[in-house]
């Protein structure tokens, strides 16, 4: 079905795009547009596609149709399809796939070879293609095609080669090709060619190989033809469809006012941010507002994204929904059964789901037959005081580390006026102070604690919580720090000291993030981990500890560093420079440090000096996450360029590419930036729910705001 919506908006923002300041960075976004009945296409198999007069023309079923711009109709002009010619080709060649005109002569893939004729078209002599790396003797070659810079491009069963005339360039999965059962081919403007496979299509741009398969980008795998129009626009004809895949130059800014809009528009739920779900599959139109276990987390996000953007901008909307954001992580502090308790979740007392029926106890005792730990609590939702509202319990981890993270950033960037300031430091004192009076961990209603926010060091030495000493250790030393910035009050302090000196907290931070068994190490925790970096180390202020901490942050970034997750990296980032900056500035000079072994102080301001993170790897996922945000299954078990995880331990699906690094995020079966980018085989919601355009702009705001990317 035609996702009618998300077109509108695309179309809209292409036709009248914001003024680009001078020092706007542009990029190129692909946009697809799948067409389907909206347009008058059925589904069904296209059988071929020509441009006629620079427009798309198709035969399916039997029938020509041209698309005028809004729907396919019939068309009514003269087919000009070219002609055939029964070429003089050697002995023993069989079947001629692909056809192209180069070099004043014609060039022939074959099932058996690849031939070139002379220029009278007559005599034809076989190509070998070979290059410092390979050397082929073609089989299948199903895709031929000359770009604009006069290459010929050539898609076999080999792989795929660019001939200059004099030398060739060939390309394996090694090389990044994704897939090699070839199609066809069609040349696009600048140099770019693309391929069509039975698995999926490829633009190839100045040796890149970008792989278009899935929903997200084509409404079938099977690709049986391809035209590029004067645009640059390809029409793609598969099995199921057409799509239309549109390349087109966009700033960061214009990126981040569209995903503003989109979250606005279709993620706030009464001042929350969240993911909706379609009813029906695709189909943006059928969107409605759903809810989360998570719902402080990402709004949280959400507000940290307008603080930075406040803070670099000045901008008052910015302002607007920071404020906005921080009133909505309160609001679930102050509506539950004792301060400092927060909620997960705030809906409306009518809510259309029946919850509490959803999450009886029956389902409790169910789920703790694989969980020992599920926490068997009813009703999952109590009522509000006011009776208006109901809020989730059981809290998480997860939501405590948004909270935080948003609190800090707010006080910082955002908070003007006294009553601003003064909610901030009681909201984070009431959070702290529950944890400090029920012994470090969350409290629910029933006077019990919560099944993921323990952070008792009774805990951290069972044999229950062992697994989660270091990153629960760094989170609440983290909590007391930002607690400590926020209010002044230096209980905070002393309390983290207690920890550190009674219970080794700082030592278990070392290791705050799990790397083996693969089971341990989920992807959420890395959101965790992270984020609670962040407030610990900007607000600390024993060097000692400075040092510790950025060691433990180089520990728990080397793990995910080749995830290609622009969020995780900018927090990495921001904290790595500002430890250069620390030691650049004297700020470590004349103190003594550890004088059980001063030489180890020396050593670590070495080793963790400068930051080993590549910026361009958060431009590459800021700029390729794409606009449309629905989850898409999407299985890259087939890919050439995929090498799969041997971990001991390791789950199926999981992999990367021959480069060592995750798949670019648009290839990926998730957009969500607290996934495990490694899951070549995913599915984030099946095409019945749309994400949350936080994943870009949170990330964007950040490295921009730390200087890790220019504008």
């Amino acid at each position: 079905m035609m996702r009618i919506f998300t077109i509108i908006i695309l179309l809209g923002l292409f036709i009248f795009p914001k003024a680009q300041g001078q020092n706007d960075q542009v990029f190129a976004q692909d946009v697809a547009i799948v067409h389907g009945k909206t347009q008058n296409l059925p589904e069904k198999s296209i059988d071929k596609i020509m441009l006629q007069e620079g427009k798309p023309v198709i035969l399916i079923s039997g029938e020509w149709m041209s698309y005028d711009g809004n729907i396919w109709e019939k068309y009514k002009g003269k087919i000009k399809e070219g002609t055939t010619t029964n070429y003089p080709l050697p002995a023993d060649t069989k079947k001629i796939l692909s056809s192209v005109e180069y070099d004043e002569g014609i060039v022939l893939g074959c099932e058996n070879g690849l031939f070139i004729s002379d220029k009278s078209k007559k005599k034809f002599l076989p190509l070998y293609p070979q290059d410092e790396n390979y050397s082929w003797n073609p089989t299948y070659v199903g895709a031929l095609a000359v770009d604009t810079q006069g290459n010929l491009w050539v898609g076999m069963q080999e792989g795929v080669g660019k001939f200059d005339g004099e030398n060739w360039k060939l390309f394996t999965g090694q090389e990044g090709l994704p897939y090699h059962n070839f199609t066809c081919a069609a040349a696009g403007p600048d140099g770019e060619v693309w391929f069509g496979t039975k698995k999926g299509a490829i633009r190839v741009k100045d040796n890149y190989f970008y792989y278009r398969a899935s929903r997200r980008w084509l409404p079938d795998d099977c690709v049986n033809g391809i035209v590029v129009d004067e645009k640059g626009t390809a029409w793609i004809a598969t099995q199921k469809g057409v799509s239309q895949i549109n390349t087109t130059a966009m700033t960061y800014e214009e990126k981040a006012d569209y995903f503003i809009n989109q979250v606005e528009e279709r993620h706030n739920r009464i001042g929350f941010i969240c993911q909706s779900d379609l009813t029906k599959q695709f189909d943006i139109t059928s969107s409605r507002l759903d809810i989360s276990d998570n719902d402080g987390l990402y709004t949280a996000m959400y507000g940290s994204s307008m603080a930075y953007r406040y803070a670099l901008t000045g901008d008052k909307k910015a302002r607007e929904l920071a404020v906005r954001s921080f009133y909505a992580c309160k609001w679930l502090v102050d509506i539950t059964h004792e301060p400092g308790f927060p909620a997960r979740v705030i809906i409306p007392i009518d809510w259309r789901d029946p919850v509490n029926e959803q999450y009886n106890q029956e389902y409790n005792k169910r789920h703790q037959k694989t969980d020992p730990f599920w926490k068997d609590i009813y009703p999952r939702f109590p009522e509000s005081k006011d009776g208006k509202y109901r809020w989730k319990c059981d809290t998480s981890s997860d939501e405590l580390a948004g909270h935080y993270f948003y609190y800090g950033i707010f006080y910082d960037l955002v908070a003007e006026t006294e009553q601003e300031k003064a909610d901030v430091r009681k909201v984070v004192a009431d959070i702290t102070d529950h944890l400090i009076r029920h012994g470090f961990c969350l409290v629910d209603y029933d006077g019990k604690p919560t099944r993921w926010a323990n952070f008792q060091p009774e805990y951290f030495n069972s044999v229950w919580g062992w697994e989660q000493r270091g990153l629960n250790s760094m989170m609440m030393l983290s909590f007391l720090n930002v607690a400590s910035h926020v209010t002044g009050d230096p209980k905070y302090e002393e309390v983290a000291k207690m920890l550190r000196d009674k219970h080794d907290y700082h030592i278990n931070s070392m290791h705050a993030k799990e790397f083996f068994p693969p089971g341990n190490a989920v992807p959420w925790d890395n959101n965790l981990c992270l984020m609670s970096f962040y407030g610990l180390i900007n607000y600390e202020k024993d060097p000692e500890l400075q040092i510790m901490y950025r060691n433990a942050l180089e520990n728990a970034w080397l793990h995910i560093s080749k995830q290609k997750n622009a969020f995780w990296d900018g927090l990495y980032g921001a904290l790595a420079n500002s430890f250069t900056e620390k030691i650049e500035t004297g700020y470590f000079e004349g103190k003594e440090l550890f004088s059980e072994n001063p030489l180890f102080a020396d050593a670590a301001l070495k080793q963790f000096g400068k930051s080993s993170m590549d910026t361009k790897y958060i431009e590459e996922t800021l700029q390729r996450i794409p606009l449309d945000l629905i989850g898409y299954p999407v299985d890259n078990s087939h890919r050439l360029d995929v090498v799969m995880d041997p971990t001991p331990g390791q789950a199926s699906g999981m992999g990367w590419r021959t480069d060592s690094y995750a798949l670019p995020i648009d290839e990926r079966g998730h957009v969500r930036l607290d996934r495990d980018a490694f899951a070549i085989i995913y599915s984030e919601g099946n095409g019945y729910a749309e994400h949350e355009g936080t994943f870009y702009l949170l990330p964007y705001y950040l490295a921009l705001y730390h200087q890790l990317i220019e504008k």
